[in-house]
C-alpha cells in the first residue's frame, strides 16, 4: 500500500511540474501583464470606481442572481480561508519567503485578469438547458467563440468539475480543529486521529448540506455575512500580532523581496522553483485567470458588464496583497518556518501561538474554520454549474451527494496529495480561461470605451 501511494505521488507530483512549467506560468503572468497594457492601466485608475461599484443596489430590471457585494463575497468565500492561510505556509514551506513576492506580482497583474474574465462573464451568459441565466468561462466559449471552441468549453467544466473539490479546504479545516482543539482538550491523540477525523468530516458534511440545499440565493446571503466578517476578525487578529511586533516587520519584508531574486530559502536553491511556487499559490489564493472567479461573477445582477469586472477586480487586492502577506509576515516574523517541523495550516497556528497567547490558534481555527466553511459551500456550486454544462442542468442536484462524499474524503486523506491533484485542475482550467480571455481581450476595451466615455462628457 505505501509502495502504491508512493507511486501514485510521484506520478501526480511530475504532472504538476509539467503543468506548471514556464508555458502556464508566462500565460497567466504574461497574460496579465498584456491585460494591464492593452487596457492601459484602466483597472488601477479605476479602483475607487470599483469600490463605490461594491455597495451600489442592482438595477431591479437587470437579470441576475446575486448584488455587486454578494458576487464579490462569493468570489472571495471560494479564495479566502485555507488558500490564504494553508496555501501562505506552503508557499514559504516549499519555495522560502520569496514565494510571497512572486504571490505579489501575480496578483498585482492578476487585477487586470479579473477585470477581463469578469466582465466577460457578465458580457456572454448563456443559458442551461433548463433555462437559466448562467455565467463561467465554459459559457462565454459557447456564446463567443462559436463551435469550433466548444470542446474548450467541455474542457474547462471537466477540469473545474474536479479542481473545485473540497479536499483541500476540508482536509485543513479537520486539521486546524484537531491540532487547536481537539488535541488539547484530550478529545484525540495527536498520533492516532483517524476516528476524530471521520466524525468530523461527517459533521461538516451535514453542515454543507443544509446550506447548499438553498442554493445560490442562501449561499451569496451566508456568504455576504460571514466573509466579510471573518475577513475583519482575521485581519484584526494579525494587525494585533504584528503592532506587538512592529520592529520585525520591516526585515522580514525585506526577506521577501531578497529571497525572491535569490532564491536562497527555497529547496535547492532553484530561483524558477520560488517564481512557480509563488504564482502557483497565488492562483490557489486569488483563482485570477484560473475561472472559478467567473462563475461567481457571472451570476451578479447587472445589465453592464464593465460593472462587474470592476467590482471583482478588487479580488486579488483583498486577498492576496493584504490578507496573504498578513498570514506571511506572522509566519516569517515567528521563526517556526524554518524548523520545518510543521507544513500547511498548523505551520500558520504555530507562527501566531508563538507570537500571540496560547489562545490565539483557538481564535485563528473559529475564524478559518468559518471562511472554509463558506469556501465548501461555494465550491459546491462551481461544481454543479460545471456538471450541469456537462450532462444538462436538470441532473446536476445530483452532484449534492457525491460532493458530500468528498467532503468526508478529505477530512481523512493526505494533504500532499490533495495538494498535487488540485494544482493539477487549476492548471488544466487556466489554459481554457486565458486564451479565451486574451482572444475576447478587443471586445472589452470596447465595452469599456462605451462604459466610460458618456461619464467622461458628463464631466466636462
Amino acid at each position: 500500500m505505501n509502495d502504491y501511494y508512493e507511486r501514485l505521488d510521484n506520478a501526480l507530483g511530475a504532472v504538476v511540474g509539467f503543468l506548471w512549467g514556464p508555458p502556464l506560468v508566462t500565460l497567466l503572468v504574461g497574460g496579465g501583464v498584456f491585460f494591464l497594457l492593452y487596457s492601459r492601466l484602466l483597472p488601477y485608475r479605476h479602483l475607487p470606481d470599483g469600490v463605490r461599484l461594491l455597495f451600489s443596489g442592482p438595477d431591479r430590471d437587470d437579470e441576475g442572481t446575486l448584488s455587486h457585494f454578494q458576487a464579490l463575497s462569493t468570489a472571495l468565500s471560494g479564495t479566502l480561508g485555507m488558500g490564504n492561510v494553508a496555501g501562505v505556509a506552503v508557499a514559504i514551506s516549499v519555495g522560502g519567503p520569496g514565494a510571497i513576492f512572486w504571490m505579489w506580482v501575480s496578483a498585482l497583474v492578476g487585477i487586470a485578469t479579473k477585470f477581463y474574465t469578469c466582465t466577460l462573464a457578465v458580457m456572454y451568459r448563456g443559458r442551461d438547458s433548463e433555462g437559466t441565466l448562467q455565467g463561467g468561462p465554459m459559457y462565454i466559449i459557447r456564446e463567443a467563440l462559436g463551435p469550433r471552441w466548444r470542446p474548450l468549453a467541455y474542457f474547462f467544466a471537466l477540469a473545474g468539475l474536479l479542481g473545485t473539490m473540497p479536499i483541500f479546504q476540508i482536509n485543513q479545516l479537520t486539521e486546524v480543529v484537531r491540532v487547536a482543539i481537539a488535541v488539547p482538550t484530550g478529545w484525540t491523540a495527536a498520533d492516532a486521529h483517524f476516528g476524530f477525523d471521520l466524525l468530523f468530516g461527517l459533521i461538516l458534511a451535514a453542515l454543507v448540506l443544509v446550506v447548499v440545499a438553498g442554493k445560490l440565493p442562501r449561499i451569496g446571503k451566508v456568504t455576504g455575512v460571514l466573509v466579510p466578517a471573518m475577513i475583519a476578525g482575521y485581519l484584526l487578529l494579525t494587525a494585533v500580532t504584528l503592532v506587538s511586533h512592529a520592529d520585525q516587520v520591516g526585515p522580514a519584508l525585506m526577506l521577501i523581496v531578497r529571497d525572491a531574486f535569490t532564491g536562497e530559502a527555497a529547496a535547492g536553491g532553484v530561483l524558477g522553483a520560488v517564481i512557480i511556487t509563488g504564482i502557483r499559490r497565488a492562483a490557489f489564493s486569488n483563482e485570477a485567470g484560473i475561472g472559478t472567479e467567473a462563475m461567481a461573477h457571472g451570476a451578479a445582477r447587472t445589465g453592464e458588464p464593465v460593472r462587474e469586472g470592476l467590482v471583482a477586480m478588487l479580488g486579488p487586492i483583498i486577498d492576496t496583497l493584504i490578507v496573504c502577506t498578513c498570514t506571511a509576515l506572522v509566519i516569517l516574523i515567528s521563526g517556526v518556518w524554518e524548523s520545518g517541523d510543521d507544513n500547511g495550516v498548523s505551520l500558520t497556528l504555530a507562527a501566531f501561538e508563538a507570537l500571540f497567547v496560547d489562545y490565539s490558534g483557538v481564535m485563528v481555527a473559529v475564524l478559518v474554520g468559518v471562511l472554509s466553511l463558506s469556501t465548501v459551500v461555494t465550491f459546491w456550486y462551481y461544481g454543479a454549474k460545471c456538471l450541469g454544462f456537462l450532462i444538462g442542468a436538470r441532473h446536476q442536484h445530483h452532484y449534492v451527494w457525491f460532493y458530500l462524499c468528498l467532503v468526508v474524503i478529505g477530512s481523512v486523506a493526505s494533504l500532499d496529495l490533495v495538494i498535487k491533484v488540485l494544482d493539477s485542475m487549476y492548471a488544466l482550467m487556466a489554459l481554457p480561461t486565458m486564451l479565451a480571455a486574451l482572444r475576447l481581450a478587443p471586445r472589452v476595451n470596447q465595452a469599456a470605451r462605451a462604459y466610460f466615455q458618456p461619464r467622461s462628457c458628463e464631466q466636462n
